[in-house]
């Protein structure tokens, strides 16, 4: 089994060699090992998207707007993926991004993963009946179980989560009261040998 170190090393490598700067192949190399760590076909993926790359064209998304239409060819993921990460702060306003058409959308995913890491708050990306979850960069769930990602992602949408609690105040406030059971009531024996200076100073 290969180490995620190596899958990192070659795929960076190999980016260099398709012709991407180091920096992005650097970014690359970070997210196929971040997709194998999540489960994900990372390696495959990235691989066929090169054997296309030779001969397809693609076009480059750099500023990315709330809505964002191709002129002809399908987004880059590397590209817009890149994008997003290094705009994450001005596009968490949007709420919502949608996008025409994007290649091989599997590869834009470790850059949402890591954008929602910073700003705090999940993602969500959707295409035709395709969902995936991004959680803080801690993991990425999907209903695409078993199935394989297709190759390009028409009427892409992506969410920023607000934050809020999972749960209804009724069985916050049911939790907390059976809590209150462990609460101990503060005696002169718990006073004496509570935190802080005690009866004897050594200074």
């Amino acid at each position: 089994m290969k180490s995620l170190s190596e899958i990192d090393t070659t795929s960076k490598r190999a980016s260099k060699a398709i012709g991407f700067s180091w920096g992005v192949a650097e970014e690359i190399g970070k997210s196929v090992r971040l997709l194998e760590l999540f489960g994900l076909e990372g390696i495959k993926t990235l691989n066929r998207y090169y054997n296309l790359k030779i001969k397809e064209k693609f076009e480059n998304l750099e500023l990315i707007n709330k809505n964002n239409i191709s002129k002809k060819y399908p987004y880059c993921p590397i590209i817009l993926g890149i994008s997003f990460l290094d705009q994450i702060r001005n596009l968490e306003k949007f709420e919502i991004i949608t996008f025409n058409k994007i290649s091989f959308p599997l590869l834009v995913l470790p850059f949402l993963s890591r954008s929602s890491e910073i700003i705090g708050k999940k993602i969500n990306i959707s295409f035709e009946k395709t969902e995936f979850l991004l959680n803080f960069n801690v993991n990425i769930s999907s209903n695409l179980l078993n199935k394989n990602c297709p190759d390009i992602a028409n009427n892409v949408e992506i969410k920023i989560i607000d934050n809020k609690d999972n749960f209804l105040e009724q069985d916050w406030k049911s939790l907390y009261k059976l809590s209150e059971e462990t609460f101990v009531e503060e005696t002169d024996s718990s006073k004496k040998g509570a935190a802080g200076a005690g009866l004897t100073d050594n200074d």
